[in-house]
């Protein structure tokens, strides 16, 4: 067993209200210079739709992320070594500047500068590659609300199976929910595989991925690699530039800035612990719909003795491991288990989780007929949810609805069980059990995913400064070996070494 650790984030979308503050605050701080004028770090997609870049989950098109071969090992599905080779200098998978946007500014000059005239002045739209008067017609935001809905969402890639047709996208009928995304800093990382001049890290310390702006040669094989799209190319310097999970501010103990900034409060930060020669086998399981429990078998319980003694060997500080003892991201994910990833069938472990949303639950109880009070019709329910089972299954368990199913019960025994409570009732324990929840988990979840305080959402250890030469001339070893062979056989094809940002890392 080979401890690591990884700053994570769970994100709770019955709290996402749309409003784009932490896609602004991101932009600012990060991408506010010429040649990222198209790029979002981070951005909230309304879905069902066909997401930025337009219809990124669709990798038969895009040829991302990992998949398994006729004698199931993991490759990636962009293609090996040779076949990069021979894509160099024509990578045929990458999206347009169509399916992201033409980034544009506005002739503001006019609105100051022209001569008097009956008409108003307006500030004309202009291309920003080309200086020429240009027409907004797609952009990050296009569908935010279902705007552009009956337009695109139809294409969304998560509307394939039979019951696709219960979807319909008329007013009284039609539903929306927000989904924030960013970087997964996944523990199997494609885009760090595919980077042919190993310019793309994951960093030994913290798990966060990043890209060495001193040896990216713009080769966009990490774009195609990417089956979340969210690694940019700066077509001013000609470089990749992604999410570096804020590292700065990671490093000094503080929030990420959406975090710290999200209006609705929604996200959480924490640190998981993992065995890292753990992470392969799990990414090559064969299974789709097994990749979840998979992915929760690589994490280690912090509170387990022989875990700690294994942490303390690897040189993970006190701090860090009380850190993850405390972590509000492993309860939602592995003591609850209420949160959940975005599409594991990719097969990169993703880092980035979700708490899916919980439609009207008493609304399709009473549309039923049923009792709101029995939670046998409260739970019969959740299977005819104003937001599909199936839909959620497509995005956070590979299709298996009764896994999304088992937690939007869970959710919804403690919403009952705590609304009762609050109008001064003794509550319905056995609706909770029904749910597989004690009163005493009931009560922590509650207070975790309704009224947490600050030091609760981000537990974000400081780094320590002491550690960065160790980590600078320690022994570079990838995360992703097999175990047995006298020399590690390297899973991950062509993956540059974990070693520590000495650099500017993400940044230009």
């Amino acid at each position: 067993m080979r401890v690591m650790a990884q700053v994570a984030m769970v994100m709770n979308l019955d709290k996402c209200i749309g409003c784009h503050t932490c896609s602004v605050t991101c932009k600012q701080t990060w991408t506010n210079r010429t040649g990222v004028e198209y790029a979002w770090f981070n951005n909230v997609e309304t879905k069902p739709g066909v997401g930025y870049p337009r219809r990124y989950e669709d990798q038969e098109q895009w040829k991302g992320g990992w998949m398994l071969d006729k004698r199931g090992r993991l490759v990636l599905r962009s293609g090996g070594r040779v076949r990069r080779l021979l894509s160099l200098f024509s990578n045929p998978d990458l999206p347009s500047i169509e399916d992201y946007y033409e980034p544009v500014t506005y002739d503001y000059d006019n609105l100051v500068s022209a001569p008097a005239q009956k008409d108003i002045p307006v500030a004309r739209p202009r291309s920003v590659l080309t200086g020429r008067p240009t027409a907004i017609t797609w952009g990050a935001n296009w569908e935010d609300g279902l705007g552009g809905a009956p337009e695109n969402a139809g294409g969304d890639p998560n509307l394939s199976g039979e019951w696709a047709a219960k979807v319909k996208f008329e007013f009284e009928q039609t539903f929306l929910f927000h989904l924030p995304r960013l970087c997964e800093h996944c523990l199997n990382p494609a885009c760090v595989s595919a980077c042919p001049s190993g310019a793309m890290y994951k960093r030994v310390e913290d798990g966060i991925v990043l890209v060495d702006q001193d040896k990216c040669r713009g080769w966009r094989m990490c774009v195609t690699a990417c089956p979340y799209k969210k690694v940019y190319v700066n077509h001013a310097t000609g470089k990749a530039e992604k999410c570096t999970f804020c590292f700065p501010r990671i490093e000094a103990g503080q929030p990420t800035v959406c975090s710290e900034t999200c209006v609705g409060r929604l996200r959480y930060l924490g640190l998981l612990l993992y065995d890292a020669d753990r992470v392969g086998e799990a990414a090559a399981t064969p299974d789709e719909r097994d990749l979840l429990d998979a992915q929760r078998g690589v994490f280690l319980d912090p509170h387990d003795p022989g875990v700690i003694a294994a942490a303390r060997e690897s040189g993970i500080p006190e701090d860090w491991l009380e850190a993850a003892r405390r972590s509000p991201v492993y309860d939602l994910a592995m003591r609850y288990r209420v949160a959940l990833p975005l599409h594991p069938e990719y097969r990169t472990l993703p880092m980035v989780w979700y708490v899916p949303p919980l439609s009207p639950v008493l609304d399709a109880v009473d549309a039923a007929g049923g009792n709101q009070d029995d939670p046998d019709h409260v739970f019969a329910a959740v299977t005819r949810l104003r937001i599909p089972l199936e839909y959620l299954a497509e995005l956070f368990t590979a299709g298996d609805s009764e896994v999304v199913g088992g937690v939007l019960m869970k959710l919804t025994a403690l919403r009952s069980y705590m609304r009762e409570r609050t109008l001064g009732e003794a509550g319905d324990e056995a609706a909770l059990k029904a749910a597989g929840l004690t009163v005493r988990e009931a009560e922590d979840m509650h207070r975790l995913l309704a009224v947490a305080k600050y030091q609760d959402r981000y537990v974000v250890p400081a780094a320590h400064k002491e550690d960065a030469a160790a980590l600078t001339a320690m022994e570079n070893r990838c995360p992703v070996e097999t175990s047995g062979d006298p020399e590690p056989r390297k899973i991950m094809l062509g993956i540059p070494a974990l070693r520590r940002n000495t650099t500017a890392g993400g940044r230009s």
